[in-house]
């Protein structure tokens, strides 16, 4: 993996990241595909739309239909047909939100399937194996996510524990010749406390991955400390490496994020949103299934062109939305996938041409 910063506005950057499979320019937003599908869109749609990579999770595709599966099948990429770059979650933070009883332990953790209860065990070296069956692009480091609130002895214990199991991760890695072409990630941990995310970061940085994420974030801190810390850790991780916000979506989040300088963001909320009948358009959010749309003939945004705003009215989104009509998740989805990605691309545009900081305060202004 290659990747370089190609202008910048400020702490804001904009980029490349080159792999095998294809180029991925930053910052970019990776839609989610949990289960090796992106919800009620095909892989055609998503290349359409300029989707240049696309996340899936370790957790899920191990449970289900299992990693020896897909490996038997030719990989993740043929099994979902999908030829440009994937990242891999490792699943550590699917572990502690959906497992409803769990064991965490220095080897790893003991956790029941959301699914039908079963009793597995998963550590960092079986997290490394799992995704390279999968044959993803970009692996993660398996990390404990604590929950918030913690208090800080809970918080310094899930950062030594990363740290220690981010060490593990890069020794199998390095072991399995089949993961000799992709790229591994390390995690910072830390909370809300200043200290302990520095001190995650000094931990993790002598290893030398290959990019660095933030975690831990977004999972029921206030904004204000939330941004506290994207402010803290975008400028003191590595400059010349890919720079990671696991799980933020909302749009002004990423404004926040990427003016600290961060890469890479993904999330379920474009794609939750749409089947739940929430559109984003360049005149804010709206909700679909709201009766002043029922006789309107104007496009969702008429400043979109994407396939489900150059063929169908905000009247016809409606009437699909209230009769539960598969078309209708499926044409919300392209829409507001399509909205976000275009953008990211806006956003690289702005950085480029040194205008970041006026985009950044005229998309704040819209009502998400």
């Amino acid at each position: 993996m290659d990747f370089k910063v190609t202008a910048m506005d400020g702490p804001a950057r904009a980029g490349s990241i080159k792999t095998q499979r294809g180029e991925i320019h930053t910052p970019a937003f990776m839609p989610v595909g949990t289960n090796a599908t992106v919800k009620a869109v095909s892989p055609d749609e998503l290349m359409d739309m300029g989707a240049e990579i696309v996340l899936s999770n370790t957790y899920h595709l191990y449970l289900r239909p299992g990693d020896g599966l897909i490996e038997q099948l030719g990989g993740l990429h043929k099994f979902m047909n999908w030829p440009r770059p994937i990242l891999t979650d490792s699943g550590g933070f699917q572990v502690y939100s959906l497992s409803p009883l769990r064991k965490v332990s220095d080897e790893g953790v003991e956790f029941q399937s959301h699914i039908d209860g079963s009793t597995h065990f998963m550590t960092p070296e079986k997290a490394i194996e799992i995704q390279s069956a999968l044959g993803s692009d970009i692996f993660m480091i398996f990390d404990e996510c604590p929950p918030y609130p913690s208090t800080r002895e809970e918080v310094l214990r899930a950062v030594k524990r990363t740290t220690a199991w981010a060490r593990k991760c890069k020794e199998k890695k390095s072991a399995v010749p089949k993961a000799e072409q992709s790229a591994l990630f390390g995690i910072v941990q830390g909370g809300v406390y200043e200290d302990l995310r520095r001190q995650s970061l000094e931990e993790l940085a002598p290893m030398d991955f290959e990019g660095y994420a933030v975690g831990g974030l977004s999972v029921g801190e206030p904004k204000p400390e939330m941004y506290e810390m994207i402010g803290l850790m975008g400028p003191v991780l590595p400059a010349e490496k890919p720079r990671y916000l696991m799980g933020i979506g909302d749009l002004k989040d990423c404004l926040t994020a990427v003016e600290a300088g961060f890469d890479m963001f993904d999330c379920v909320m474009p794609t939750r949103n749409a089947r739940n009948g929430t559109l984003f358009t360049s005149e804010g959010r709206i909700s679909i299934k709201r009766a002043e749309f029922k006789e309107d003939p104007a496009p969702l945004d008429p400043a979109c062109n994407c396939y489900t705003c150059r063929n169908y009215s905000r009247g016809y989104l409606r009437h699909l939305f209230l009769t539960r009509e598969i078309l209708s998740m499926r044409l919300n989805t392209i829409h507001n996938l399509h909205f976000y990605i275009e953008f990211f691309r806006k956003m690289r545009e702005a950085i480029a041409g040194g205008a970041f900081g006026e985009f950044k305060s005229r998309w704040e202004q819209v009502q998400w």
